[in-house]
């Protein structure tokens, strides 16, 4: 399997803008990214997908290849599509892999890739999930699987509901999994899905993964041990300095 790897950076982030610049360490969040996605073996070619040339450019500088794409692009799939068609050259899977995840770690990308048998539509991680505070936190989405470990339903609630044992005792009654948001599409598929109308479900929880689900794709799921740490706000990055 032919496999690119495409980091998404939009430069006006809603509640962390340029935070693809922000330092950590003396780099710029998207160049610790791109290393540790570059020792992934599994990938045949890595590219930074950005709406702005100064992204490009700091990319360009620390010797990455770098693809200017719309600004319009309301998701991180549709840049990936728009990527995917300006290599002209032939993948038979695209990971997205996200930018505002300096940490991330190669093995989790290798474990996604695992899973890309030609067969496999879509595919993403998960993580059990192991205590409370994250198990009810909304900002965590919540997966529930089928036999076949397909993702069938991804919520910011908990689901299932256990009825008739108080939630403080769910985790010692269910394995429940919350989601890491690194996905895997293959080539053909992500040019259907990005062809789709936002749905009634994605419009509910603002997930984006609902509206391919509501219109019959899988999503194959993987599980990994290892937790990411997502960067959204100057908060968030001011958090991970203290941890260094």
């Amino acid at each position: 399997m032919k496999i690119l790897g495409i980091i998404p950076a939009r430069y006006a982030s809603s509640r962390f803008p340029a935070k693809m610049l922000a330092d950590i360490k003396g780099k710029p969040m998207i160049q610790h990214v791109y290393e540790r996605a570059s020792m992934a073996k599994c990938i045949d070619k890595l590219v930074v997908a950005t709406d702005d040339t100064r992204i490009a450019k700091v990319v360009q500088a620390f010797g990455g290849e770098a693809i200017i794409t719309k600004e319009t692009h309301q998701s991180g799939t549709d840049r990936c599509f728009e990527a995917l068609s300006l290599t002209n050259q032939h993948f038979d899977y695209v990971i997205n892999i996200q930018g505002d995840e300096p940490f991330i770690i190669p093995e989790q990308i290798a474990l996604l890739a695992s899973k890309l048998d030609g067969q496999t539509e879509i595919a993403t991680l998960i993580i059990r999930a192991l205590d409370n505070e994250k198990l009810f936190n909304i900002g965590e989405v919540k997966v529930v699987l089928d036999k076949d470990d397909n993702g069938i339903y991804f919520s910011r609630q908990v689901i299932p509901f256990l009825r008739n044992i108080p939630q403080e005792e769910w985790l010692n009654h269910h394995q429940f999994y919350r989601h890491v948001g690194m996905y895997a599409y293959r080539a053909d598929i992500l040019a259907q899905i990005t062809e789709l109308l936002p749905s009634s479900l994605e419009k509910a929880e603002s997930l984006e993964q609902l509206r391919w689900i509501e219109n019959g794709f899988k999503i194959k799921t993987a599980i990994t041990e290892h937790d990411s740490y997502c960067v959204d706000t100057p908060e968030d990055l001011e958090a991970l300095l203290r941890t260094l």
